[in-house]
């Protein structure tokens, strides 16, 4: 049978981001004239520091436990061709890269649908749902691929929550893998409580963490994961080595120097961190009152960059303009807004939902000074441009739902 495809997301990648930390620019240019490869899976520096990083949250970790790639994307592939077969779980909605390359190594990926308060990790009854109907179909379920601080929702999951997943999950044999890209975007890191699952099942947890989410700019893929201490873990991380190694996949010498010095986390990157939170928290909150003010369901952004509103509440005015899906609401939402969205079919939602992701980084302007501007300013919603930019993005949604444009 032949495989099907989907053509690709909408790369927000293409998107600079923010303006790269001068810090982190001199680490970068500072190693421009090394020619020697870095070792495969991270230097004993890099290593080092990753390991600094997981202990100030809590997680002691010794080097010989750490992976470092160019990326997240190829850090997964290499677990996922690692372990030793079997199904994946995913939330649903999930971020758009998992299930592609959990298809990549021909394993089969099942969706399980995410609580009500939360995204990035299935509902623990649904996950033992799921399960047992994987079983019941002659599968062999083996692996939990879940995210605390979530792409596509935005939202942080309470650690309640997450011990009943994390329960369920170690109780059926599950391997979790923990993607924490984005948990150091939480927007109010005093209000909200975000726990790791490897502080939970310690011997079951592989974390994972893309620096692109909060350190470094996303022309310098970097990613770390953390392997348990155990046998298995020590069998998996070699594995991974290995197929790192085989496709010499290392990091270039000076996107290493940069992000050993992002995770060191001295005080510039540190201050850098909590005003890109805080910026963004402020235009995702501004926007999502403008879309729940004209009746979208979207759930209360807590972390990232992104919104994920779900406009089924509002599928008859779509209907009268010929908008009955997903894929029809990304196309006509990326034409009013004039950047590109990516509908909810990207994430493992059904295409008949009217469900879409929104970034918050073109609300902090359009150019690095305007974002250095919004990321400087005491209250970012009182900028002109950051004002425009939500003024635009009301407009949009308002003329789509209300008159049709």
């Amino acid at each position: 049978m032949q495989r099907q495809w989907t053509a690709p997301a909408p790369a927000e990648r293409d998107d600079g981001g923010l303006p790269v930390l001068p810090e982190l620019a001199a680490c970068f240019a500072g190693a421009v004239d090394r020619t020697a490869p870095e070792p495969v899976g991270g230097s004993a520096e890099l290593r080092d520091a990753a390991c600094g990083y997981w202990s100030r949250r809590g997680l002691w970790t010794d080097p010989a436990h750490v992976v470092v790639a160019p990326g997240a994307e190829p850090l997964l592939l290499a677990l996922l061709a690692s372990a030793s077969g079997g199904d994946v779980l995913l939330p649903r909605p999930c971020a758009a890269w998992y299930a592609p390359l959990v298809r990549l190594v021909d394993r089969r990926a099942y969706h399980a649908p995410v609580p009500a308060e939360c995204g990035g990790l299935p509902d623990p009854f649904a996950l033992l749902e799921t399960v047992r109907r994987i079983r019941a179909e002659d599968g062999r379920p083996r692996m939990l691929l879940l995210s605390v601080a979530d792409d596509p929702t935005g939202t942080v999951a309470p650690p309640e929550l997450l011990h009943e997943v994390c329960e369920a999950a170690a109780a059926e044999g599950l391997l979790i893998v923990s993607d924490e890209t984005w948990r150091d975007t939480v927007h109010h890191p005093h209000g909200t409580v975000l726990l790791s699952p490897a502080e939970m099942c310690p011997e079951n947890v592989i974390v994972l963490s893309d620096l692109v989410g909060a350190f470094t700019p996303a022309g310098w893929p970097a990613a770390i994961a953390r392997f348990p201490a155990t046998e298995r873990g020590v069998e998996l991380r070699t594995r991974v080595l290995s197929l790192l190694t085989a496709v010499r996949s290392g990091l270039p010498a000076p996107v290493a120097a940069a992000a050993a010095h992002a995770l060191d986390e001295p005080s510039p990157v540190r201050a850098r961190t909590a005003a890109a939170a805080r910026a963004h928290g402020a235009v995702a909150t501004a926007a999502y009152r403008a879309l729940t003010a004209l009746g979208a369901l979207c759930r209360p952004p807590q972390a990232g960059r992104h919104l994920y509103a779900d406009l089924d509440e509002l599928r008859g005015v779509l209907a009268a303009r010929n908008i009955t899906d997903s894929v029809e609401l990304e196309r006509e939402l990326s034409g009013r807004i004039g950047r590109a969205v990516a509908g909810g079919h990207r994430f493992g939602d059904p295409p008949h939902t009217l469900r879409v992701r929104l970034s918050t980084l073109p609300l902090l302007g359009a150019a690095d000074e305007q974002r250095l501007r919004s990321l400087e300013a005491p209250d970012p919603l009182e900028l002109p441009h950051v004002k425009e930019a939500l003024a635009a993005f009301d407009t949009a949604f308002r003329a789509l739902i209300e008159d049709g444009g």
